[in-house]
């Protein structure tokens, strides 16, 4: 497994990480053994980077990470950097959801996130999404004052505007951005991949596979029925559904031509936007672990990319990658 840094300054980190929102049933029925089993093969391709959130689940996955470590004995810990979130709640009195990037609540969901996993400090710390009401200069001296607490080793924001970035930057140096990033969705290559190479920053891509789009097994109409936020995402609803499963078969095509799967050749395609660049699928099954694991061995030359353009030229999905509730909280910039 070829290798990353996590920020100009940080630690070397497998240059594909594991989206353990996968640990918490978003995209299907899990439980604590299969995703064990996910973090035992994940050592074995040589993946070392987990991220996770204390929303996934409401602690279910940071708590399937903190067994393992727990039972895999002592040096486990050591042999993963671990990133998870936070500022993503719920008003008490109507239930919607709200961000809070107060000093506060970041330090007692962190500390919440310490006790799942059962480790004395993160590798990164994420703002999971911006809290309008503050400033980010102001959001960023808080984090910078966990790091300093030890309670992390280094911070990140997730969806923000580049602008965003280099205001935080300013204050103290920003490990990871994360940003959705795919062939299905390149709008960071507006700005946010420049910025953050510009920066020192790795840009941590998650949905590298387009959420199932660019693998050989999508997600069809039933599966989706089961799943709350696919079921409400304009890609995944009719027409457009139907659209983009068509579209997207030239894609496996070329894959199959080119002797790998889809998922690979959409993992390996991230990994050519920049050295910086850190995409982190999520999965239930050994086996597609094993798929996007494969990516990063894939070298993909000027002609390769030419092709994969042609059969997915910018603009091709069909919908938005939000729907409307969905996009509260991201950043737009272009």
């Amino acid at each position: 497994m070829q290798s990353r840094k996590l920020g100009r300054d940080g630690p070397e980190i497998s240059a594909i990480g594991i989206g353990a929102m996968s640990f918490a049933d978003f995209y299907g029925p899990t439980n604590e053994a299969e995703s064990h089993a996910i973090l035992d093969a994940a050592l074995d391709f040589g993946i070392t980077h987990l991220d996770t959130a204390n929303v996934y689940g409401m602690g279910k996955s940071e708590s399937a990470i903190g067994s393992y470590l727990a039972g895999r004995g002592r040096g486990t810990r050591e042999r993963f950097t671990i990133a998870t979130k936070a500022s993503i709640t719920s008003d008490r009195e109507t239930g919607r959801r709200v961000f809070d990037n107060s000093k506060h609540h970041l330090t007692q969901e962190l500390d919440a996130s310490l006790k799942r996993l059962g480790t004395d400090a993160v590798d990164l710390f994420y703002v999971h999404r911006r809290d309008p009401s503050l400033e980010i200069e102001e959001v960023t001296e808080t984090l910078a004052g966990l790091v300093r607490a030890g309670k992390t080793r280094a911070i990140g924001f997730s969806e923000i505007a580049p602008s965003s970035l280099r205001r935080a930057m300013a204050v103290h140096p920003v490990a990871a951005v994360q940003s959705e990033y795919s062939l299905a969705t390149r709008f960071p290559d507006l700005g946010l991949v420049q910025t953050c190479a510009d920066l020192g920053v790795a840009l941590v891509a998650f949905s590298p596979v387009g959420r199932g789009l660019l693998t050989d097994r999508p997600h069809g109409a039933e599966a989706i029925a089961g799943m709350p936020f696919l079921r409400g995402n304009p890609r995944f609803v009719e027409p457009n559904l139907s659209t983009n499963l068509a579209t997207t078969q030239a894609f496996r095509a070329l894959a199959a031509d080119m002797g790998c799967s889809a998922a690979a050749l959409a993992i390996a395609w991230v990994l050519t936007r920049g050295d910086h660049v850190v995409p982190i699928p999520g999965t239930r099954s050994v086996a597609h672990l094993a798929e996007l694991a494969a990516g990063a061995e894939l070298r993909l030359s000027d002609s390769d990319l030419a092709r994969i353009d042609t059969v997915l030229p910018v603009g091709w999905a069909h919908g938005d990658r939000y729907s409307a509730e969905q996009w509260v909280g991201p950043e737009r910039y272009c």
